[in-house]
């Protein structure tokens, strides 16, 4: 029997094409959080296409991607705008996560078992390895360590619904979340602060680790508030 000839196939270039796209799309997310970006900034596709190596078609994708996301805004004919920050939007934000995590937290703790709670050690002793001290160079390293340690606290919860949610939630956050690292704020102590949870949630102890989270959460919140109001992003 004749050997087949290996031919290209129609999936070859369709997954090229979706490399690209994401590739650009991490690319403008990560420059839209960390700032570089600025909020409010218009998308001018001939400059971004330029600086990410792209095409323009491949760009819109990526920039479509964000708008799901709520990173960007579309303004119909007049093309994408970065979405603006704003003390509102974080409070809002701030608000829905602590009454979805706070619940999500204490049933995790209720049906997680021994797996469970080695998955929350782990997540948690390489997280304390970087944030003791906690510099701004180290932010976007930190903040996979830090949003693995949360989701593993929730490990246990068995709403898959409600996980997806708080990821939605959590990448909303990011850009407040990296700003307050930047804020020169000696007095805070996150390290205390995710021991307190940690430390609360080993000896199932549900109050004391609800109060701890939403505690560390709102204290963003505030520090975030305080500094936008004096920015004017009221």
């Amino acid at each position: 029997m004749a050997k087949r000839s290996a031919l290209p196939t129609a999936d070859a270039p369709a997954s090229a094409s979706r490399t690209l796209i994401e590739r650009a799309y991490e690319q403008l997310r990560d420059d839209i959080v960390d700032g570089r970006l600025a909020p409010d900034e218009k998308l001018r596709v001939e400059h971004l296409k330029a600086r990410y190596g792209v095409s323009a078609g491949t760009l819109r994708e990526a920039i479509t991607r964000l708008v799901s996301d709520a990173l960007v805004i579309t303004e119909g004919q007049r093309g994408f705008r970065v979405a603006p920050i704003a003390v509102a939007d974080l409070q809002d934000l701030t608000n829905l996560r602590v009454h979805i995590e706070i619940d999500a937290l204490r049933q995790s703790m209720r049906q997680g078992g021994d797996t469970w709670r080695a998955r929350v050690q782990a997540a948690y002793l390489e997280m304390s390895q970087l944030e003791q001290p906690l510099r701004p160079g180290h932010a976007k390293s930190w903040e996979v360590l830090n949003s693995s340690f949360h989701e593993a606290l929730l490990a246990g919860h068995d709403s898959p619904w409600t996980l997806r949610l708080l990821r939605t939630l959590g990448r909303q956050s990011e850009r407040y979340r990296r700003y307050a690292i930047s804020l020169p704020e000696s007095q805070r102590d996150v390290h205390a602060e995710h021991r307190e949870i940690y430390d609360s949630a080993m000896v199932g102890n549900e109050l004391r680790a609800a109060l701890a989270l939403e505690a560390h959460i709102r204290t963003t919140t505030e520090l975030v508030a305080r500094a936008l109001h004096g920015n004017g992003h009221a």
